[in-house]
C-alpha cells in the first residue's frame, strides 16, 4: 500500500512538473492566460515572487486576472513593497476591463484614503458597480455607504435593499444588517 501511495505521489509531481513546463512555454509565448495560470500556481505553492512575476506578465498581456491579483500582492505587500497606490491602478485596470472584485477592491481604497485621495462617493460608484456585476461584498459595502449617508444619500430603504441582495449571495453580514434594518 505504502509503495502504491508513493508511486502515485511522485506520478502528481511528474505531471505537475510537466503541466509547470508547458504553462511556462505558453508564457513565454506571449499567453497572458497561461502566465496568470503559472502564477497561481506560484502562489498556490506560496512562492509570492514568482507569483508576482507572472502575474506582471499576464497583467502586461491584457489578463484582467493578472492584474487583478497583482494587485492584491501590491495591496497586501506580499513579495513585492506595499504600495496601495499600485494596487489602486491595477484594480481600476481589472475594473474597467469587468472584474467584480477589482472594483469592489478599489473601492475599499477609495473608502479608507489608502493609495488614492479618500472619496466617499467614489467608492459608492464602485461598489455599486461591483455588486451590479454579481460581488456581494460591494452589495454589502454599498449598503453600509446608504446607512452612514458616506458618498450617497442617506437611505435605509437603499440600504435594506443591498444588504438584501448581500444576502441573497451568501454575506452573512448582509444578512445580519439586513434583519437590523427590518426592526
Amino acid at each position: 500500500m505504502k509503495k502504491l501511495i508513493l508511486v502515485l505521489l511522485v506520478a502528481l509531481n511528474v505531471v505537475f512538473a510537466d503541466d509547470m513546463a508547458l504553462l511556462q512555454s505558453e508564457c513565454s509565448n506571449k499567453n497572458a492566460l497561461s502566465c496568470s495560470d503559472l502564477a497561481f500556481k506560484y502562489y498556490e505553492k506560496q512562492d509570492y515572487q514568482k507569483a508576482a512575476e507572472f502575474y506582471k506578465k499576464a497583467c502586461d498581456g491584457e489578463s484582467v486576472d493578472g492584474c487583478y491579483n497583482l494587485g492584491v500582492l501590491y495591496n497586501q505587500g506580499q513579495s513585492v513593497r506595499q504600495d496601495f497606490k499600485k494596487a489602486a491602478e491595477l484594480y481600476s485596470k481589472a475594473c474597467d476591463s469587468g472584474e467584480a472584485k477589482g472594483c469592489y477592491n478599489l473601492g475599499l481604497l477609495y473608502d479608507q484614503g489608502q493609495g488614492v485621495r479618500q472619496d466617499f462617493k467614489k467608492a459608492a460608484k464602485l461598489y455599486s458597480k461591483a455588486c451590479d456585476s454579481g460581488d456581494a461584498g460591494g452589495c454589502s459595502n454599498l449598503g453600509v455607504s446608504y446607512v452612514k449617508g458616506q458618498g450617497v444619500r442617506q437611505d435605509f430603504k437603499k440600504a435594506k435593499e443591498y444588504f438584501g441582495k448581500a444576502c441573497d449571495m451568501g454575506v452573512q453580514i448582509g444578512c445580519d444588517n439586513y434583519k437590523i434594518l427590518n426592526k
